[in-house]
């Protein structure tokens, strides 16, 4: 068993900690900000020799630090949800299945524990979604799901595959194990069934016993309750749907098991598979309304297909001679409904016909043969009694069973005896040994009632009841009773209980001379057989389903049959209370054997009525509760349940081994130079800044290099809270001379203490595009505010870079601040790349290297290079369509093709790249080229294309400087003509908007040419091209569309579970037709479109497909999207489950249509919303593809020509650096270390990161060097910790050094930036070092990676702890010698000492160059901070010497709202206190993940991702207010605040700059991306995601109040109690 202990750490109001410490010893730490799991592999930070060593190192050696601590046995999951963190641990199972044949043992989780950690993500978040995970918590575990840590049990005995490729039918904490497999650690949580696993030791009539297990997977693809999971669903699932197997076993006494027969039965159990559903009107109706969809056979066909490769025998050469017909995979449904005249489950009975019917005459069943029994159970036993329904229902089973048969095999411990296997042989990694299959069962038996409840558990026990004699039967066990007694079937009795060599008379024993086995001459009749004669006669198989009732009780050993029985009646308990919220009734025939069944039969009848009451109950009140826990449960409509969670959290990276560059100023000496301001641990710190300082700036070192997408502020002050500080600027870049602006002046509010504000963060910005897109741009005061419902027509883009290292903070004081700047705990938050998968030999390491060799080959060659912010956006797909794999014909504007000359340009951008060529110039004509239609440009664009599907980068050196904003200027002109697009209609203001997409054009870029031709931007804006009421019906339906394309294609990936790749129609989501596409004419009945110049392409000709409306026929260019078909039919009704069975019967895998004339245009219109949305959200995408490529291409090359290049290379490389260390650690590798300047490199060198990068990434023989004219570089390393550095190494590259490029070499090492901090350690001569080394100098003789590299060691006389190392590489005289290590120098900065000053005089082709840099040592485990208690509370003394000014609240004379609460106008009355600031309470509002319908990516959660992240990163929703003070004399004063993300109703005070006088009035206006929010909800319910035009949270209603300073004491009591009023 793999346990695990929970520890919840952490001193008096630290942050809480959830660290969880694993059998194995290792640690996986639980952000305590996001709830992001850390774990790196490191020994002695979260990898251990021992849990003692482990529990020791995190809490400091002091257990008194544990809060809690939880001792469980097994990981079951583990989710971050914003505000809490769920951790779900078994702390108790049950070994329900000891041993199971080949070893593993089945635990059911007995007793669990949802472990809740308080998160300190301030993040907006709704009390709907605070409830939701408190439900999700409350989800009933115990006894009702189990696992195997060691074997796959979601498949039939035995499995093929290993543990870790499960069948995801029947995984359910597969997103609840999603974290863990995200940190490389996919064992560490193990894979949850849900049902029912138990098994019992029974025995036969001799000394040979057996052991039965059943075992009961439930599906997870129709997941819920009784009254909401009935039927089939979108997914092709049935309600309450179970496979079930009973496994028999005859375990050796001997204990060798060295061979071990068994048998394995499937059966399946499950309610009708069509669309049919129930409805109760109230809790006491008697019966439920059934009602079957109009359309019920969607999806049943499927649900065939999967049952029919899932059962199909793959393995014809074992038992072909026992099919009954060959190839044929029998499915028998056994239906137990009454179908009497008048009874409700008739319709049923008559569909469950129909529906088998209907797959027979689509001829698409393939090899699947179906056969439907109706068997009324209720009647029968009603009729016949219980004894003669059992006889009449095997009579029904006897023979299909025997067709479907069952499994039966051995398994053998050595895989020597499997040579001699003549059927199947089945083994894998998990297994030692194998399994050599005498038989595999083919088909399955499928028993159904309403519910798969009561009559489905008796009947398939029955029915596995003949199975389980058989199985014991073949396993020599018998049940048999005669034998029991002693009576024997053999043909000579009168010699039982003889020697059993002993023979009858004219019987002879003699040995084969081949073989050596016995054989058996009959002298009497002259006839031999292999058989003894006095053995038993051979039974006759499946004897018992001849027989009666009575004769099976009297003829079987009834204990074995009861302890199946016992089974059974445990199993549908847990069934039933999954499904119903009750145990199961009628279960009293399942005791039919036992002799004392009569005497409970009253209470029986009793115990059915008082389940049947609790039912309806529990359905009618609880079921959607229930619901909603499978749905979280499973990571399920989470876009619905829990609608602003983050699929990925961030990392806050700037902790620990991030760090501060420069000592922060305080106002009393502390000794950790303001490193405690990064560390968790310190909540309540205080830090006091100099006195009198005009800003403090802070300078932090990253962990990891990231894009920095947050900044966390804690504050933290004394009794003044203006001690914080009022404004901040925000400075990033991957080193300290690369730092770029992106915040500037951002105002902090004045909060209480403890208070968490977020300031999220873009990348930088270029004032070019924020000027001419006219975002700064504010409405005057009367202006009403512009509402961009739809979508942001003026987007800006940040830059993009996830190399960021630095991030400098300049916080500048309040101007009525008394005291110094107090500062509390910063964390910086990003998202970074798996670097370490990506340069290691993890097991995901080469899938990421293929993901990038995928991605590198749909952009331009020189991705890496100063070029790249240019090139094209690879990641839109073109031409796709939903699910197809077609490849459609490319035109010629969104082409891009290959030239002869080799050279590689992109025609959608004019990008190229071109072999020593550098800069294109942009803009340039396009020359001999012929002008083409632009309507030929294509622009069907599919996001739900997988990355195989998006046609591949083709290269045309001819139109290398054709311009992107040229053709869309030939577009736009096509629609407008000379009427400069004032005339233009919505739809072609969209389509606008979708060739700019695709032509990959900024909003900025757009603007740029448009305003060029002398266009006004805001003219094609299709915001403003609609009445307000039109454009709020559009959006809303626009919004609930989003919901309804994550709803179907959810659906539709669940679907393809178990199934072939399911391919979709080559009419996709939105169907949004160019403008050549006409309709074909004759062919097609709507004729939605006609065209006088164009005619259909050969594509739209030969589609057409049927109108659900109408049923006219139509062709692709008449026919809507199937988003269409989802509005107008609103087939997702309140987006039950999967669809539900609510809607009319809509499946994911059906082809559903609407032509284009049954479709209003506001429908039509919608479907260009979200399809724009969706190109926005792709075009995000593929600008953080291309940072992700050019990141990587900044740090080292992967070019592999095989996958497997890559592992042998990073294993030699290991080697090597394991060689060349000499049992110390390296200290300075990527990405834990980076370089804090940059440093000029040589245009055709490797990257300045590949100095750092892990040993074996990248080309052999490629080295970093420096231009040719630069005789003199200095690295300055940051390592990844506080390090004691022994010294330096040097890795040579492949050309080796001559004379004339041997460097000087000199090192320092320090702790912080400033350079009089610095320490030097010495200087090195490499031309001396080469005289004694001659192997360092010329090219490299030997490419094998299995040597040790040439490189030169600068060992220090003695370790240097330190954080920084600086190693200056001077080139000098060729005659130069080097300085002895005992000399001295003063080398404290750069323009001190002799030979810095020094000329080099070396010959023109020598470079400085370099393979690689390491640094080794030894890294401090734990940090040892000084003490900075006693430096911390000296700084709160000082602070609490002054005594602040009270807030008091000034009355108001009247308020006025208006533009959708959006403004707020405050009158005062006269002679009103000059106004210090105002008071606001955070908005009750949330920020959607959803906001447009999905592409692949977003759906398939094991798809592997470079880098998970969302829309809300990239482009953050910021708010701003608008502050007009008018006064007076009519003199206004406008300020603006930028508001940062806080708690709900967290109050926020700010300071005018001014105290203001004679105010007659002040207006507020919320300013910014208003129309991004939505309330604060329970759960979005379908069509209103929003509260159109904006989120009732967002309104100022009493939501400000203006304030002044007074002093608390002269106020007087009236004055205090205004003051609390504010507080």
């Amino acid at each position: 068993m793999a346990g695990c202990l929970a520890a919840r750490c952490g001193r008096p109001r630290d942050t809480s900690v959830v660290v969880v410490v694993l059998e194995t010893s290792e640690v996986i730490y639980v952000d305590p900000t996001t709830g992001y799991l850390h774990y790196l592999g490191k020994h002695g930070e979260d990898l251990f020799d021992s849990e003692a060593a482990a529990l020791n190192y995190i809490t400091d050696g002091s257990k008194i630090l544990c809060k809690s601590t939880t001792y469980s046995k097994a990981v079951l999951g583990y989710a971050a949800l914003g505000s809490y963190a769920l951790l779900l641990v078994a702390t108790q199972l049950s070994a329900t299945v000891p041993t199971l044949p080949g070893g593993g043992c089945i635990y059911t989780v007995a007793e669990s524990q949802w472990i809740k950690i308080q998160l300190q993500n301030p993040q907006a978040q709704g009390n709907g979604e605070v409830k939701n995970i408190k439900e999700l918590a409350e989800l009933d575990i115990d006894g009702k799901y189990y696992f195997c840590e060691t074997r796959d049990i979601t498949r039939p005995f035995p499995s093929r595959m290993t543990l870790r490729e499960p069948d995801e039918e029947f995984v359910w904490n597969g997103w609840l194990a999603k974290p863990f497999m995200d940190i490389g650690l996919p064992g560490h949580c193990v894979v949850l069934l849900q049902g029912f696993a138990e098994c019992r030791s029974f025995g036969g009539t001799g000394q040979q016993g057996g052991i039965v297990a059943l075992l009961a997977r439930r599906s997870r693809l129709h997941p819920g309750t009784r009254y909401l999971a009935r039927g089939i669903n979108a997914c092709s699932g049935s309600g309450n749907e179970v496979e079930c197997e009973q496994l028999v076993w005859a375990p050796r006494k001997d204990g060798q098991g060295q061979c071990i027969p068994f048998s394995s039965y499937i059966w399946r159990r499950g309610t009708i598979p069509i669309w049919w559903g129930a409805e109760i009107k109230n809790a006491v109706s008697v019966e439920a309304e059934i009602y079957v969809a109009d359309d019920p056979f969607n999806g049943s066909l499927q649900y065939y297909q999967r049952l029919g490769r899932r059962y199909g025998n793959k393995s014809s050469e074992v038992n072909a001679t026992s099919q009954k017909k060959p190839g044929v995979v029998p499915i028998v449904c056994v239906n137990l409904l009454r179908y009497g005249d008048g009874k409700p489950e008739t319709v049923l009975v008559d569909s469950f016909k129909s529906s088998l019917e209907y797959l027979r005459s689509t001829k698409k069943l393939g090899k699947t043969w179906i056969q439907l029994i109706n068997y009324d159970w209720h009647a029968t036993v009603k009729l016949k009694g219980q004894q003669q329904t059992v006889e009449g229902l095997w009579r029904h089973l006897k023979a299909p069973t025997m067709a479907i048969g069952f499994s039966e095999g051995n398994y053998y411990n050595l895989k020597q005896q499997l040579k001699e296997c003549k059927g199947s042989v089945i083994f894998n990694d998990d297994i030692n040994g194998g399994f050599c299959m005498e038989s595999i069962q083919n088909g399955v038996v499928r028993f159904n009632c309403a519910d798969s409840l009561d009559r489905t558990n008796a009947a398939s026990y029955f029915g596995a009841l003949q199975v389980f004699v058989e199985q014991c039967s073949r396993l020599s066990i018998s049940l048999d009773v005669d034998a029991m007694f002693g009576l024997s079937s053999s043909r000579y009795p009168e010699y039982n209980g003889r020697n059993p060599r002993t023979l009858p008379p004219g019987w002879e024993e003699r040995f084969d001379s081949v073989t050596g086995k016995s054989f058996y001459i009959d002298h009497n009749t002259r006839t031999t057989t292999w058989e003894h004669p006095c053995q038993e006669a051979p039974q006759k198989p499946w004897k018992r389903f001849d027989m009666t009732f009575d004769q099976f009780k009297g003829s079987t050993m009834l204990a074995p049959v009861n302890h199946l029985a016992e089974l059974f009646l445990l199993a549908g308990d847990i069934h039933a209370t999954l499904y119903t919220g009750s145990k199961a009734m009628h279960s009293e025939i399942l005791n039919i054997f036992k002799e004392e069944t009569g005497k409970f039969s009253k209470f029986s009848a009793a115990q059915n009525v008082k389940i049947t009451l609790q039912r309806r109950f529990q359905n009618y009140i609880n079921d959607s509760s229930r619901q909603k826990q499978f749905e979280m449960f499973l990571g399920l409509r989470l876009f619905k349940h829990l609608p602003s969670i983050p699929i990925s959290p961030l990392k806050v990276l700037s902790r620990p081994s991030g760090c501060m560059l420069k000592p922060v100023p305080s106002i009393t000496p502390v000794a950790d130079g303001g490193s405690s301001l990064l560390s968790f641990k310190k909540k309540d710190l205080i830090w006091v800044c100099q006195q009198g300082a005009d800003y403090v700036e802070l300078f932090i070192y990253l962990g990891e290099p990231c894009q920095v997408c947050q900044l966390l502020l804690t504050v933290s002050h004394g009794v003044d809270d203006s001690s914080y500080p009022a404004t901040i600027d925000v400075r990033v870049g991957s080193s300290v001379d690369t730092l770029k602006l992106v915040l500037e002046g951002a105002c902090i509010p004045q909060c209480s203490n403890g208070t968490n504000l977020l300031i999220p963060l873009t990348g930088r910005i270029d004032p070019e595009d924020l000027a001419v897109t006219g975002k700064s741009a504010r409405p005057n005061i009367q202006e009403s505010t512009y509402l961009p419902l739809l979508y942001d027509f003026e987007e800006l883009e940040g830059e993009l870079n996830f190399l960021n290292r630095v991030v400098a903070l300049s916080f500048h004081p309040s101007a009525r601040a008394r005291t110094p700047i107090t500062l509390g705990e910063i964390e910086v938050l990003g998202l970074s790349l798996p670097w370490v998968d990506m340069l290691t030999d993890s097991r995901r390491g080469p899938d990421f290297v293929e993901l990038l060799h995928e991605k590198l080959s749909s952009i331009p060659a020189n991705v890496g290079s100063k070029e790249f912010a240019n090139s094209s956006n690879s990641f839109l797909p073109r031409n796709g369509v939903l699910g197809s794999e077609r490849a459609s014909s490319t035109k010629s504007s969104s082409s891009v093709l290959q030239g002869s000359s080799g050279n590689f340009v992109d025609f959608l951008t004019g990008d190229f790249d071109m072999p020593n060529q550098s800069d294109v110039t942009e803009n340039t004509s396009f020359v001999n080229v012929e002008q083409t239609n632009s309507f030929d440009d294509e622009f069907d664009v599919n996001p739900f294309a997988t990355a195989s599907e998006t046609p591949s980068a083709k290269v045309n050196s001819q139109v290398e400087e054709f311009d992107r904003a040229h053709l869309y200027l030939k577009f736009f002109e096509s629609f407008s003509g000379n009427i400069k697009g004032k005339g233009l209609n919505f739809e072609q203001m969209m389509k606008l908007e979708i060739k700019r997409l695709c032509l990959d054009l900024s909003a900025a870029e757009r603007d740029r040419a448009l305003l060029s031709i002398g266009v006004i931007p805001a003219t094609v804006d299709p915001n403003r091209s609609v009445d307000y009421s039109y454009l709020l019906k559009l959006s809303s339906l626009a919004d609930y569309l989003a919901l309804l394309g994550h709803t179907v294609h959810e659906d539709h990936a669940n679907a393809s579970i178990g199934l072939e790749n399911i391919n979709g129609h080559a009419i996709d989501f939105w169907n949004i037709c160019e403008n050549d596409e006409s309709c074909t004419g004759d062919v097609c009945e709507v004729r939605a479109l006609s065209s006088s110049h164009a005619s259909a392409t050969s594509e739209s000709s030969s589609i057409f497909v049927e109108c659900s409306q109408c049923e006219r026929r139509a062709c692709k260019a008449c026919c809507a999207g199937k988003g269409a078909f989802l509005l107008l039919n609103n087939t997702y009704r309140d987006l039950k489950i999967y669809g539900g069975s609510q809607g009319g019967g809509y499946s994911a895998l059906a082809d559903n249509f609407v032509c284009k004339s049954c479709c209003s245009e506001v429908i039509k219109h919608a479907l260009y919303v979200d399809y724009v949305r969706v190109l926005r959200s792709l075009r995000r995408k593929g600008r953080t593809e291309q940072a992700v490529q050019k990141a990587v291409n900044q740090v080292c090359g992967l070019e592999f020509s095989r996958i497997s290049d890559f592992t042998k290379r990073v294993q030699y490389g290991q080697k090597q650096l394991k060689q060349l260390l000499d049992g110390e650690e390296s200290l300075a590798e990527f990405p834990y270390a980076s370089f804090l300047q940059t440093v000029e490199t040589a245009d055709d060198s490797e990257p300045l990161l590949s100095l750092l990068a892990p040993f074996g990434i990248g080309e052999q023989k490629s080295y970093w060097k420096a231009p040719l004219d630069n005789t003199s570089v200095e690295f300055s390393i940051v390592l990844g910790g506080l390090s004691d550095v022994s010294g330096v190494a040097i890795i040579v590259g492949s050309c080796g050094y001559s004379t004339s490029d041997c460097p000087i070499v000199e090192i320092w090492a320090g702790n912080k930036i400033n350079r009089e901090d610095r320490t030097f350690i010495g200087k090195w001569d490499v031309h001396d070092i080469m005289l004694s080394s001659p192997h360092l100098s010329g090219p490299e003789k030997t490419s094998s990676m299995s040597e040790e590299p040439r490189h030169i060691k600068f060992h220090f006389p003695n370790p240097i702890r330190c954080r920084i190392v600086s190693i200056k590489m001077t080139l000098n005289h060729i005659d130069s010698h080097s300085t002895k290590f005992s000399e001295e120098f003063d080398l404290l900065s750069l323009s001190e000492g002799t030979f810095s000053e020094s000329k080099s005089t070396t010959p023109q082709n020598s470079f400085i160059h370099a393979k690689r840099i390491v640094i080794f040592g030894n890294t401090l485990r734990k940090e040892t901070n000084p003490d900075t208690s006693m430096g911390i509370m000296r700084m709160k003394t000082y602070l609490d010497r002054s005594q602040p000014l009270g807030r008091f609240r000034i009355p108001v004379e009247a308020e006025r709202l208006r533009d959708n609460d959006l403004v707020l106008e405050q009158y005062l009355l006269p002679n009103t206190p000059g106004i210090a600031g105002f008071r606001l309470d955070f908005f009750n509002v949330i920020r959607p993940r959803v906001t447009h319908s999905p592409s692949s990516s977003e759906l398939d959660m094991k798809k592997l991702s470079l880098i998970p992240m969302e829309d809300r990163v990239i482009n953050p929703a910021i708010l701003y207010l608008q502050v007009t003070i008018v006064k007076e004399s009519g003199k206004l004063v406008v300020e603006e605040y930028r508001l940062p993300d806080v708690k709900v109703n967290t109050p926020l005070y700010y300071d005018f700059q001014d105290l203001q006088q004679d105010v007659r009035c002040v207006l507020f206006r919320l300013l910014g991306d208003v129309t991004a929010f939505v309330d604060d909800i329970a759960e979005i319910d379908g069509s209103n995601l929003r509260n159109l035009p904006l989120a009732t949270g967002l309104s100022l209603s009493n939501k400000i109040k203006l304030y002044y300073y007074a002093d608390t004491y002269e106020m007087g009591k009236i004055g205090s109690l205004s003051a609390r009023d504010m507080r």
